[in-house]
């Protein structure tokens, strides 16, 4: 599998009449699976073998998952229903070895789950009913999400529950109908009072009016028009969500009130491994962390979004994403500006906003760690290369002395494709290594441990460049490698991203939804 290399590093190669061109010796590598590390210390490559086997890396609270529930009485009970199913054994339709059965929740995490939530909120199907179809799509969205949103900030305000996480059961009507392009049928929509147009309800954001009447009716338009971004966005510093659709915890021969049927009963087993997963998390539990990881390494990808309450299609919202060797992940919100160039169509920071958000980073990391030290290598992950300006002010944060600081750029590409003889795309791993700074890196292909290729189409590779800095190209391929196992939203062998520019335009969408977004850094789990 492995081309023999080259001695002697790049070479020229010279004919008569054409210029020397520089060429260098190529690489066809394959980098094993990495390991996860779960309970007892024990590592394995799949995460649902490892939480079947050991259970998850922390134990969990021993009075189980404290979840809330809000949602109509029908979600209410769905709810309860599907937290009885999920205590035994749930079997998917298909391959038991790309899609393993769940053994039940407290065999897998090794803590209970009661049916009866810790606190149940039940949304008055009319109230919902009167929002959701609303002709105005920023009223809609908006008093839509007003109605699960309110009433779980009065919760936390009043309550004394200890709430972990959040279960936002909605209507698939709510998933129809709340999305940027959603249009309500003529005959069903609702004349919305007090209607501005998003035209004028932006302009108020930058220009109020002097009459409160109006800055209160232009509220719906200084949010993003889709149910999910705007409800994180709104209960971003509260307890986290999960929000699920009616039909995905239905029984077999669900249908809604207006005669929708989303039959997910051949993926019963997929979505306890991925929700139940998902809850460990939000509740404060790490179900797994990389066994390969070096100590005292940082990851940062960073996350750009033009926001689109300025007029200037430049302004744009910047973040970092974290994550530590503990696999913990963190969110820091950085300063909105002049970041995109529309003829490049490329985010880049000053040197200034490059600056504060690394050191943000790095104080954030050394008030995790008990010796309070820095980072000895921090990688940063983008998907353009970084400009001088930018790498300027990554350093400025750092001590040179005491952390190594590495760019790389990561991007998917269209234009390679690699093929095996035979029925079975490329392995998953495999890597074509153009230079000492430059690869291309399949993550996603056949994997002898499930054996299939969860996909449609022949496997895109990734392409990595070290853009700045030093380090190994074989420790960049394999540190990406691991990075794919790290998302904790979907129990799956591994994700075609690396963690830290996976859920990029996600956080992007999350932080740029609404005007109100705390500037502390929150966890990672209170944005997926």
């Amino acid at each position: 599998m492995t081309r023999k290399k080259r001695e002697g590093g790049p070479r020229r190669r010279h004919r008569p009449g054409r210029p020397a061109v520089e060429t260098f010796s190529t690489d066809l590598l394959f980098l094993p699976e990495p390991l996860l590390t779960f309970g007892y210390g024990q590592s394995v490559e799949d995460p649902r073998d490892g939480l079947t086997l050991f259970g998850p890396l922390d134990e969990g609270s021993p009075y189980g998952i404290g979840a809330g529930v809000i949602g109509t009485t029908r979600g209410i009970a769905l709810y309860r229903d599907w937290i009885r199913r999920i205590q035994g054994w749930l079997v998917d339709r298909g391959s038991s070895v790309a899609r393993p059965p769940f053994a039940g929740f407290e065999s897998v995490f090794r803590i209970p789950w009661r049916p009866e939530p810790l606190l149940t909120i039940e949304v008055p199907e009319a109230e919902l009913m009167s929002a959701v179809h609303l002709e105005d799509r920023h009223q809609r969205v908006y008093r839509t999400v007003g109605v699960y949103a309110d009433r779980i900030l009065e919760a936390n305000r009043e309550e004394d529950a200890d709430i972990g996480v959040w279960f936002v059961i909605v209507p698939d009507i709510v998933h129809k109908l709340c999305r940027p392009h959603s249009v309500v049928p003529e005959e069903l929509r609702i004349h919305a009072e007090g209607a501005l147009g998003a035209r004028l309800g932006r302009r108020l954001l930058d220009e109020p009016s002097i009459f409160p009447s109006d800055n209160e009716a232009a509220q719906p338009y200084h949010y993003e028009v889709d149910f999910h971004n705007q409800l994180k966005a709104r209960l971003l510093g509260q307890a986290p969500t999960q929000i699920v659709r009616e039909s995905t915890i239905a029984p077999e021969g669900f249908a809604d009130d207006g005669g929708f049927s989303r039959d997910m009963t051949p993926y019963q087993a997929a979505i306890a491994w991925n929700l139940t997963t998902a809850a460990f998390y939000k509740a404060g539990g790490r179900p797994w962390k990389i066994a390969s990881i070096r100590d005292g390494v940082c990851y940062i990808g960073l996350v750009f979004k033009q926001d689109a309450r300025y007029r200037d299609p430049r302004y744009a919202c910047c973040a970092a994403q974290m994550f530590l060797d503990s696999g913990d992940g963190l969110v820091f919100r950085g300063a909105v500006g002049p970041w995109y160039t529309p003829s490049t169509k490329e985010f880049h920071l000053s040197r200034a906003a490059a600056k504060e958000l690394v050191q943000l980073a790095v104080s954030s990391y050394k008030k995790r760690r008990q010796d309070g030290e820095p980072p000895k290598e921090l990688f940063i992950h983008g998907r353009a290369f970084f400009s001088d300006d930018e790498w300027k002010g990554f350093n400025d944060a750092i001590d040179p002395n005491k952390t190594k600081l590495v760019g790389v750029k990561i991007r998917t590409e269209n234009h390679l494709r690699l093929y095996r003889l035979g029925s079975r795309p490329v392995l998953r791993g495999t890597a074509y290594v153009l230079h000492h700074k430059a690869a291309y890196l399949w993550t996603r292909g056949y994997a002898p441990r499930v054996r299939t290729y969860v996909g449609r189409e022949v496997p895109r590779a990734l392409r990595i460049d070290v853009a700045r800095g030093e380090c190994s190209i074989r420790t960049v391929l394999q540190d990406i490698m691991a990075l794919t196992k790290l998302n904790y939203n979907a129990c799956i062998l591994a994700d075609g991203q690396p963690v830290t520019l996976r859920f990029a335009d996600a956080v992007g969408e999350i932080l740029t939804a609404g005007p109100v977004v705390p500037d502390a850094p929150l966890p990672f789990k209170h944005y997926i």
